[in-house]
């Protein structure tokens, strides 16, 4: 088990220490569920009105808030608590499943698949005809990679993950479990007698760039020419609907279950709440935000905040809400 002393912590934050405690921390826990061998966090008045009542013995405090740490008891005071507590979940991250082997005598790997150096496959994985892994690739149990994927440097993924052919994924990316990349999109055209639909093939591909993070249980479609992207950096969460051919920019973030439709295009820095979705070949310039619960149905400018269904500017929508609530009462 991991332990730290009061001047250890502060040591590897840069922060300042307020009061003293001899207690070891041995993990983090919100401050209401804290005991004393636990460090918690304190990022604005809220949570320094809880203080008094948590058996935390050491919380992480943002600069400015004004509350007194008490007998053996301490702070670790910074400019950003949020950042600490990141950087110290790093330090007390439990150790990753174990590998035996580098490559488990259960997985199939096809014999002209190129495999770098310190690379690991699970049980169970899928590797197939000129998949290329870069070194260091992490592919936990049960994974399948079709062909001709190339696959960047320290790249992990978990189990469940489906990869279709020829998708390009760059380095330092993280796919968390049940990840579905490169599935045919969803495309159909009623058939010229009436008699049910005709499927849409798509012959293209998914890009994704280096950097990003896929959350569980995620499907992005390949294109139905070329490619749907991921730019370097995006960071998808939870149960995420990314269709064929959208084109995502650098640091894009989508919230759980929103979702894009088909040719969607994102600028750099978009941030999708949850539960929000966007129509077909709609564009959401760089900077802008779309709150949770959205229904985008047309483009957005950069930097503007959209709220509500159909989506508009934030500040007119929280208006249009409040002048309803009066009618209604």
């Amino acid at each position: 088990m991991k332990s730290f002393t009061i001047e250890e912590l502060t040591n590897i934050l840069g922060g300042e220490m307020v009061g003293t405690t001899d207690q070891c921390i041995l993990g983090l826990e919100e401050i209401e569920k804290a005991d004393n061998s636990q460090i918690t966090f304190i990022g604005s008045r809220k949570y320094a009105q809880k203080w008094a009542n948590s058996n935390a013995s050491v919380a992480i405090v943002n600069e400015g808030i004004k509350v007194v740490p008490g007998a053996n008891r301490a702070f670790i005071k910074v400019k950003n608590a949020d950042l600490a507590m990141a950087e110290l979940l790093e330090i007390f991250i439990e150790d990753t499943p174990y590998f035996d082997k580098d490559i488990h005598p259960s997985a199939v790997v096809d014999k002209t698949a190129i495999i770098g150096d310190n690379t690991k496959i699970g049980a169970g994985s899928y590797i197939g005809k000129d998949v290329v892994l870069g070194k260091g690739v992490i592919i936990y149990p049960n994974v399948t990679i079709l062909d001709a994927t190339r696959i960047g440097d320290n790249t992990v993924i978990w189990s469940g993950t489906v990869i279709r052919e020829r998708t390009v994924i760059g380095a330092n990316c993280i796919f968390q479990i049940n990840v579905s990349i490169g599935a045919d999109g969803f495309g159909y055209r009623p058939r010229e007698d009436g008699r049910g639909l005709v499927k849409i093939p798509h012959i293209g591909n998914v890009v994704i760039g280096n950097d990003v993070e896929i959350g569980a249980n995620t499907s992005i479609d390949r294109g139905k020419f070329s490619s749907t992207i991921l730019g370097d950096g995006c960071k998808i969460d939870n149960q995420v609907q990314i269709a064929h051919n959208c084109v995502l920019g650098r640091s894009c973030i989508m919230a759980g279950a929103s979702g894009l439709a088909g040719s969607v295009t994102l600028g750099d820095g978009v941030v999708i709440g949850g539960s929000a979705s966007i129509k077909d070949h709609v564009t959401i310039h760089s900077g802008a935000t779309v709150g949770a619960g959205s229904g985008v149905l047309a483009d957005v400018p950069p930097g503007k905040t959209v709220l509500g269904y159909p989506a508009s500017d934030a500040r007119d929508k929280l208006r249009e809400w409040v002048a309803t609530r009066k009618l209604i009462q």
